[in-house]
């Protein structure tokens, strides 16, 4: 079996040794050539012939957005993974990469060539995107996962279709590997009038959810938030949980509100989508509609058992439109989704089930405790 061919370009000799001693060390793959700045990223290219590129942010002579638009121009589908700092310049540079056709990214701890953080950053982080973007070549699926990351727990086909389309009070989002650009598609796709709240786990680290927050409030028609404590779930907006932190939906006092908390990591993420699902099974029950979307691994498989116990719907996205069809693959694959649906056909399959079992009303009060909208035209 062939191995994943990788082109390391960072600036940093020590960080190109750490990064291309740690991905040798799993059989399956193979650095092919390092590079020390885009200028020469571009030359080694078409040598090496690698099938993913770790491209570095800020790097001398030829920086990695710039390098990554360049690549784009003859390469549109090769994969190209970030590699950047954990601070504001490097999520808005990360962001910008992603728009610009970057497939995903990994974060560099803090001295991230010297130190244990760093090999862990590469084993636990790098690895498994790298081998999972690749997956076909390895001969497997999109599913492919790291057991460090975690343990499928598998669960019996079903049928999780209702009897009947249930009023929808509330959409609730999971997505990972891919998501930004995904997102991007989605969000922009749902109306201004929306009737509904619509809750997002995006597995990012702090900084980043509130910059993909602010990136998507200007080009959607809802408002778009990093989520709060305490903010109130009305209609029209969307809530994008923050990094580190579970997100869930309660009602206190009649009143539907947003919570956040620290709790344990779960399916190795905080925050997670199977905690978020979980609560808006147990607020909203049949009146929940959970969208499940690219990423890699199993976060939202739970989740979405659960809301479908609780009489909701489920909706995820197709194989071929996804970077990686783990999350959504769990899902499709257990029965759990009543319709798998490619990315550009997610909005409006959202937008016509909010609007199932209001066409005959002028107005309509969403569940109880949040503020009433005009009814989708």
């Amino acid at each position: 079996m062939p191995k994943i061919r990788i082109l390391v370009v960072d600036d940093s000799v020590v960080v190109r040794r750490m990064v291309s001693d740690a991905l040798t060390t799993d059989p399956q793959l193979a650095v092919a050539g390092t590079a020390a700045n885009g200028k020469i990223a571009l030359a080694k290219i078409p040598q090496v012939n690698p099938d993913v590129i770790i491209l570095d942010v800020e790097m001398p002579e030829l920086d990695g957005i710039a390098t990554l638009v360049e690549i784009r121009k003859s390469l549109p589908d090769l994969p190209v993974i970030m590699y950047s700092t954990l601070t504001e310049r490097g999520a808005e540079a990360t962001l910008e990469a992603l728009s610009k056709g970057a497939t995903d990214y990994v974060t560099k701890p803090s001295n991230v060539g010297s130190s244990a953080r760093g090999l862990d950053c590469v084993r636990t982080q790098l690895i498994p995107k790298v081998k999972a973007i690749c997956s076909r070549l390895l001969g497997g699926t999109d599913q492919v996962h790291s057991p460090a990351l975690f343990t499928p727990k598998p669960i019996p086909p079903r049928r999780a279709t209702p009897s009947r389309e249930e009023r929808i009070d509330i959409v609730a989002i999971g997505v990972s590997t891919g998501g930004p650009n995904a997102l991007s598609s989605l969000i922009p796709a749902l109306p201004r009038d929306l009737p509904v709240p619509v809750v997002v786990v995006q597995h990012m680290p702090p900084v980043f959810t509130r910059l993909l927050a602010e990136r998507l409030a200007a080009k959607s028609q809802i408002q778009v938030k990093e989520g709060q404590a305490g903010a109130g779930l009305i209609p029209g907006c969307a809530w994008i949980a923050p990094g580190d932190y579970h997100m869930i939906v309660a009602s206190e006092s009649n009143r539907l509100t947003l919570r956040t908390h620290q709790g344990p990591p779960e399916n190795s993420c905080r925050p997670a989508v199977d905690v978020l699902f979980r609560s808006v099974a147990d607020t909203y029950g049949t009146h929940a509609l959970a969208v499940v979307m690219t990423g890699m691994g199993q976060d939202g498989l739970r989740g979405c058992e659960h809301i479908c116990e609780c009489g909701g719907q489920v909706l995820a996205q197709d194989q071929a439109s996804s970077v990686v069809w783990g999350m959504p693959g769990f899902v499709a694959n257990a029965g759990l989704a009543s319709k798998v649906l490619p990315l550009d056909k997610l909005g409006p399959e959202i937008v016509r089930r909010v609007r199932n079992g209001r066409e005959n009303l002028h107005e309509f009060n969403s569940a109880p405790g949040t503020v009433e909208s005009s009814v989708l035209r």
